[in-house]
Formats: C-alpha cells, sequence, structure tokens
C-alpha cells in the first residue's frame, strides 16, 4: 500500500509542464492543475474522524501537519516520520490525478486520515460539513505571507510564474494569484469559525512565540493527552532548523521544487516583510489592508 500511494505522488511531479496559467474559477484565481479534477474532489468522501488542515498558501501547512502526525503517530508508528515524506503522510487533497482522483486520500491507511487543504472555505467539499469533521486551520499575517508565497512562486514549477517582487506583490493585493485572495480566505474561514464548532483557528504568529502553548491548545481541540515529556519532544521536533533540516518535511524529494532557487522551508520568521517591501509597498499595502479588513473582528501582527 505504501508503494502504491508512493507511486502515485512520483507521478504527479514526473512529467512537469509549462508554468501553469491563472484564470477566474467561480469568482477565484485558480489553475488548471486545481480545478481539472474539480468534481472527483468535491465528491470526495470525507469519514467522520477526518482532519482537514485547511490554510491559505505559505501559512504553516507543513509545520502543523507535521505536529498533527506526531501527536496522533509519533508513538505508535515512529516509521512513519523517518521514512515517509510529509506530503504522502498528509496528502494534499486540492491536487489529484484525473485518472486516480481521491488515491491519495483513499488509500490512507490511518485513523483519523489526516488531509490537507488550501481551498478557500466556500469550495470545501461538502462531505466534510456532512460528516461534522474537525478541521484546523492556519493564517499568517498578509505581509510575511505575500514574501513566503513570491519564493514559493520562484521554486514550484507547478505555480505561474511570479516575475519581479513588486509586481507579484500588485497581483497579491488584487487576489490575482492561485487560491485568491488572501483577505477573503482568512475572513472566510474565521466566519465559518463562529458557526462551526470543530474548527480551530489558529494564527502562525502565536505558534512562532510560543509552539508549546499552540501544541497544548490543539491537543484541547482534538481531545488528546500526550505526556509533558510527548509534548516536549514533538515541540522540539518541530522547531524551524529541525524541519529545514528533515528530508521528510522538506520537500527535497518533489521534483518540481527547485531548492536551488529557494527552500522550501525558508526562514519562519515574522517580520521578513521588512526586508522586502518598500516604504512606499508597505503605505500602499497598509491603506488597501484597512479598506479591506475594517468589517472584521478578525486581527494579525506583522511582528512579535
Amino acid at each position: 500500500l505504501l508503494q502504491h500511494v508512493k507511486t502515485n505522488v512520483e507521478s504527479l511531479f514526473t512529467c512537469l509542464p509549462p508554468r501553469p496559467k491563472l484564470f477566474d474559477f467561480h469568482g477565484v484565481s485558480m489553475t488548471k492543475c486545481f480545478t481539472d479534477n474539480w468534481d472527483n474532489v468535491q465528491n470526495v468522501k470525507a469519514r467522520p474522524d477526518d482532519i482537514l488542515i485547511a490554510t491559505y498558501p505559505k501559512a504553516g501547512t507543513t509545520w502543523v501537519s507535521q505536529i498533527l502526525d506526531l501527536l496522533y503517530f509519533g508513538q505508535t508508528s515512529p516509521e512513519r516520520q523517518s521514512s515517509i515524506p510529509i506530503h504522502m503522510r498528509v496528502p494534499f487533497l486540492d491536487l489529484c490525478r484525473p485518472s486516480q482522483p481521491t488515491d491519495l486520500v483513499d488509500q490512507l491507511p490511518t485513523s483519523p486520515r489526516l488531509i490537507k487543504s488550501h481551498l478557500p472555505v466556500q469550495f470545501v467539499p461538502k462531505s466534510f460539513w456532512e460528516q461534522n469533521c474537525r478541521i484546523v486551520y492556519v493564517a499568517r499575517n498578509a505581509k510575511d505571507t505575500a514574501v513566503s508565497y513570491f519564493h514559493f512562486g520562484r521554486m514550484n514549477m507547478f505555480q505561474p510564474e511570479p516575475g519581479e517582487w513588486s509586481s507579484f506583490l500588485q497581483h497579491f493585493i488584487q487576489g490575482e494569484v492561485v487560491f485568491g485572495s488572501w483577505y477573503d480566505h482568512v475572513r472566510g474561514w474565521w466566519e465559518k469559525k463562529q458557526t462551526h464548532s470543530k474548527l480551530h483557528y489558529m494564527f502562525y504568529e502565536d505558534l512562532i512565540e510560543d509552539t508549546g502553548r499552540e501544541i497544548d491548545r490543539l491537543c484541547s481541540f482534538l481531545g488528546l493527552s500526550p505526556s509533558a515529556e510527548e509534548r516536549e519532544r514533538i515541540r522540539g521536533a518541530v522547531q524551524f532548523d529541525n524541519m529545514k533540516k528533515n528530508k521528510m518535511t522538506n520537500y527535497s524529494t518533489v521534483p518540481s521544487m527547485d531548492l536551488k532557487v529557494s527552500s522550501f522551508i525558508r526562514k519562519g520568521k515574522v517580520g521578513d516583510w521588512k526586508n522586502h517591501f518598500t516604504v512606499a509597498q508597505s503605505e500602499q499595502f497598509d491603506e488597501d489592508y484597512k479598506k479591506k479588513m475594517k468589517n472584521t473582528t478578525l486581527q494579525f501582527r506583522t511582528e512579535i
């Protein structure tokens, strides 16, 4: 089974097409990588114990995926972490092959199944709501997200060509990037949290500030009670430098990622945006941000 899943994953990346083009898909900028198989993704059969890890791109998806995998399987199946890459342990719901659309999810041998997605809330398959699945959403401040997404686009052949930073930033502000507007994404999930009790909304900045505290909050949400020693072991394992060096989490095994251009796990800092934004860009961004976020209680920190 493991070899079957591994073969499926590798086949997704072996024959890389030209850089994809963006187009409007039900009001959200997308590429055909994520829409050609839309009906099959939407018809995926969620299970009641599934855990969906939802994020806007570059908001700590891999980080939280590794935390959850360690919480559930770190002691019972330690070989998972040392031999199976994170993108196989926690498959990407949104990226499926037309010939076998949901194989990576359907073939997962674990219970619960850990599944990740970058879909905005309105695109999540209905079965996840019908089964009342637990969902962990991670949000990151817009400025650092924009910077990280820019570098991700430079190194990932499945992303549209990002161009220069200044032009990419304008596209980001307008929501003209894959998975659409950051503003719509984080607000949509925040609003869903108010009515869906099994949605845990986390902040990247909080994870940076105190990883142990956020693991404790996750455990409380999930009903888990690991020992103090186990919690500390997990906290150490998911520190930035350890994640970056770990071949099972740093995406060095994925051919579409050109690590010579930029590492997949790059800096993991709050406030790195200051090294990219000019004063004028920051002022323009802030003015636009205030308009788009004025009618929400959702608040972010751009430094800690």
